[in-house]
């Protein structure tokens, strides 16, 4: 299934019925009153949060939503049926916008969540409803009102437990393969991945959903390589994993590109927990290894875990360090890496 994170639709609610002029007429009864009905209430259109769902695919086709119409009024005192509303089913985290982007009309984040988006137009009276002591064979009836309409953008922030982030080729779809039963397109050239993909990692009885997320560049929070579409995903994430590519000639520099872009994006990405993982271990040798690591830690001053996505080495041990955080986030408490088990699951690497 193709994925696709924003959409441009249209909706409009249903106009209301139109109000009846009748007037009673039966054999005997000589003067017989008002008996025209009410219009019915126009449909609404209605925003749905729905699991199973991780892309807008379906409203790249389908671009015009409309509520069905209120019928009119008849005579008999015979009001209009309502029209049908219409509802959009939408994944978990979907942002709602106004057509310049400017302003978040919703923002969809449980399942089951629904938001009123565009409100039926009300009914139109008819001439039953104007009869009086004074005014006893009204003819006046209202039309309905007119619905709602509008163009809204739809944005998909994929949900999940934890994101990979990490430059272009650092490993990232590997990882998620190795982990899950995803199958992204993996190959040995920048920007393989071309949009968000998700998958269910398993560890020690437990799940979790696990996004990779497409490779970051410089100037990604300016929408470069469309790098502020890529950054919208994370910010759903629970906890980060930053993959950093062990074949690279200057690791640190790898990190500081990735970090400052999500410093820069802001939207609570600076604060995220972060679990830093050297890739492409299998590639080097122990020398090797030790050393890029140890110029991580010593430039960040932050734990680092050296593992291979292609050969399985140190991936369960990262896995096992990011259960319990996830467990953590997942409770909306602040979860402290403990630096003494990750230093103790680092050091169980072995090229």
């Amino acid at each position: 299934m193709k994925f696709l994170d924003q959409a441009k639709v249209f909706i409009k609610s249903g106009d209301g019925g139109g109000g009846c002029v009748s007037f009673r007429r039966e054999k005997y009864i000589e003067f017989g009153g008002p008996d025209g009905g009410d219009g019915g209430r126009g449909g609404d259109v209605i925003a749905e949060a729905v699991e199973h769902l991780n892309t807008l695919i379906d409203y790249r086709y389908q671009q015009h939503f409309k509520a069905q119409n209120g019928r009119p009024g008849m005579g008999k005192q015979r009001t209009g049926a309502a029209g049908q509303s219409t509802i959009l089913k939408l994944p978990v985290g979907t942002q709602i916008l106004t057509e310049d982007k400017e302003s978040v009309i919703a923002d969809l984040v449980e399942p089951g969540q629904q938001i009123l988006l565009a409100r039926g137009g009300d009914r139109g009276f008819g001439n039953l409803h104007y009869k009086s002591a004074t005014n006893r064979a009204p003819r006046r009836s209202d039309p309905g009102f007119p619905g709602e309409e509008f163009w809204v953008w739809l944005r998909l922030k994929l949900i999940a437990d934890a994101g990979l982030v990490g430059l272009p080729n650092a490993g990232k779809s590997t990882f998620l393969a190795a982990t899950t039963r995803a199958r992204p397109k993996i190959a040995g050239y920048p920007f393989t991945t071309l949009h968000p993909n998700l998958g269910v990692a398993a560890v020690d009885g437990e799940e979790f959903v696990l996004a990779d997320i497409p490779g970051l560049i410089e100037g990604a929070h300016e929408g470069h390589g469309l790098g502020d579409r890529f950054l919208g995903h994370v910010e759903r994430c629970g906890v980060l994993l930053h993959l950093i590519d062990g074949t690279a000639d200057d690791v640190v520099d790898a990190y500081r590109t990735v970090r400052a872009e999500l410093d820069a994006y802001g939207a609570g990405l600076p604060d995220k927990i972060e679990i830093i993982g050297l890739n492409k271990c299998d590639s080097l040798s122990h020398e090797a290894v030790e050393e890029k690591a140890a110029a991580l830690r010593a430039a960040i001053d932050r734990p680092v875990m050296p593992l291979s996505g292609v050969s399985g080495r140190g991936v369960q041990a990262i896995l096992r360090v990011l259960l319990p955080l996830i467990g953590k986030e997942r409770a909306s408490r602040r979860p402290v890496l403990a630096e003494a088990e990750v230093e103790a699951a680092s050091d169980s690497w072995t090229p």
